[in-house]
């Protein structure tokens, strides 16, 4: 699946993810982000996180709650 075929539902590509910080979190261009697929599941981007090992197949990323909140906002929840 490419990047073009999701909805971005947080972070305005500035760098501020969308809070008008205009640092954000990383502090450049679009991360961390929620997006979702044509069938509505959900992609996260963030950092990498080792809290735990992951079953095979799956990974762990960590986000700010802020990014989830906004996630929830656009979705209209």
């Amino acid at each position: 699946m490419a990047r073009e075929e999701l909805t971005r539902l947080t972070g305005s590509g500035n760098g501020n993810n969308g809070n008008g910080s205009g640092s954000g979190p990383c502090g450049k261009d679009d991360c961390p982000n929620v997006y979702r697929t044509v069938s509505g599941s959900f992609v996260i981007q963030g950092d990498v996180s080792d809290a735990f090992k992951a079953p095979d197949g799956e990974g762990l990323v960590e986000i700010p709650e802020e990014t989830l909140r906004e996630a929830v906002r656009a979705l209209g929840w």
